[in-house]
């Protein structure tokens, strides 16, 4: 943590002193990076995990912790940005993923464990009947959108060829939309509507119904800050959509973990069609895509004019495996009831640390998963997210780093089942102090 001798600097010197700090404490994970440069554009083959001066290298995971290739030690609140639910290498899951080893791999046939794996989600989604499996989140929209698409035109809207997205939102690599749009987002005809924004967003489904075939939604945006959808709004959706013929999707890749059933359960509020990803898979490489009956029959092999859904890895048996032992067995609905409730607690202290201080920070989110903002303004828009200061964000991350606390760039934070009350306390220390050493570079500006 910082100095006294930083704590009445100016927010630009505390930055630059914080990130010199952290490049004198991390040079082997500097080494490292030098030498993943010249085998990867910008040392890096996921952008998310880039972050200026350089990434840290991380060489273990045990529990809720982590080591860098400097040997420091990190309590891990991010979980992998929401995939790594169970910690580290859980001895459940990592006895699953031996028992199929022990059975070899690659089949290029069905295997035991995908159609438990595919009953368990079923029984707990409420807006799953049937669901196939993809290899990511990314994935999973993808083939939900090319599904709700052909629905749509079967149901004989010629017509309908857009999909209404928000501003904000993240449904995958390919279709980013938190800056408003990607130059790699896959290409259809979008209609970008305001996230929590009634009115707006009804009269854009007004102006657009006759082409828009899907609504694809976060019920909460994860990658813009954990902006929970207001649920006057998420219902509007669900009411215009069922209203207009319009297949709505809730992409819950991230948000399913917040309560046994998904965020949807929790809301009161079931969608068309449901996207999952990440922990679900045991924290293997997983997506899926599912829905009512009547859309997901599309892909049923058995029909003459079934949608082709391919896919090596879509059923691998290490993913179906550890999907099984995970999510039927440890992430249970008494245990995503617990893991919300300490999260809720743990976000309640932190902003009343926050508070006490008066300074301009908070942490947004819903249970387990929570953003710091620097800015007093109520997390509920977009423009509200965009009033945070970047600077004191960055300050922020590298603080947490120094304190031994393993947090995104962007100060997302997605707590895992392993993490307990001491844990817990120790992350709620460091944020204190963070706030109180701080607290003169934390003002309203």
């Amino acid at each position: 943590m910082p100095d006294q001798a930083l704590v009445n600097s100016d927010l630009q010197s505390a930055l630059a002193e914080a990130r010199q700090a952290y490049i004198d404490r991390n040079p082997r994970s500097f080494a490292r990076h030098q030498e993943a440069c010249e085998a990867m554009p910008g040392g890096n083959t996921r952008t998310t995990l880039h972050n200026a001066p350089f990434p840290l290298t991380v060489v273990r995971g045990e529990g809720c912790r982590l080591w860098d290739a400097d040997g420091h030690e990190y309590i891990d609140v991010l979980g992998e940005y929401t995939a790594g639910i169970y910690g580290h290498s859980h001895p459940v899951i990592r006895a699953a993923i031996d028992r199929a080893l022990n059975h070899g791999w690659n089949y290029a046939g069905r295997n035991a464990y995908e159609a438990r794996l595919a009953r368990l989600i079923a029984d707990r989604i409420p807006s799953i009947d049937l669901v196939r499996f993809t290899n990511s989140g990314t994935e999973g929209n993808v083939m939900a959108l090319a599904g709700a698409r052909v629905f749509a035109q079967r149901a004989g809207r010629a017509k309908a060829s857009k999909v209404m997205v928000f501003h904000g939102g993240y449904h995958g690599g390919v279709l980013y939309f938190v800056t408003g749009g990607s130059p790699v987002n896959m290409p259809y005809d979008y209609v970008v509507a305001p996230y929590n924004d009634i009115e707006g967003t009804r009269a854009l489904l007004a102006g657009h119904a006759e082409q828009v075939f899907a609504v694809l939604v976060e019920p909460m945006q994860g990658s813009h800050g954990c902006l929970p959808g207001d649920p006057a709004f998420l219902r509007m959706l669900r009411d215009e959509t069922k209203a207009r013929g319009i297949t709505l999707i809730f992409d819950e890749v991230m948000t399913s973990r917040l309560s046994p059933g998904g965020l949807q359960a929790r809301l009161g509020i079931v969608p068309d069609m449901t996207t999952l990803g990440k922990y679900i898979g045991g924290g293997m490489s997983f997506g899926a895509f599912g829905g009512r009956r009547e859309i997901m029959e599309l892909f049923d092999p058995t029909r003459p004019d079934s949608l082709p859904h391919a896919g090596t890895f879509n059923n691998n048996v290490l993913t179906m495996a550890a999907g099984v032992a995970g999510y039927g067995e440890v992430y249970t609905p008494e245990a995503a009831d617990a893991l919300n409730a300490r999260g809720e607690k743990i976000r309640a202290r932190l902003n009343a640390i926050c508070a006490k201080n008066e300074v301009a920070f908070q942490f947004s989110g819903i249970g387990s998963m929570m953003t710091a903002h620097a800015t007093r303004r109520p997390i509920r828009t977009a423009a509200d997210i965009a009033s945070s200061s970047q600077d004191a964000k960055e300050l922020f991350f590298f603080d947490m780093s120094a304190a031994g606390i393993w947090i995104a760039r962007r100060g997302f934070v997605a707590l895992n089942i392993m993490i307990g009350d001491t844990e817990s306390d120790r992350f709620v220390s460091a944020v204190e102090e963070f706030v109180t050493a701080r607290k003169a570079l934390l003002q309203p500006q």
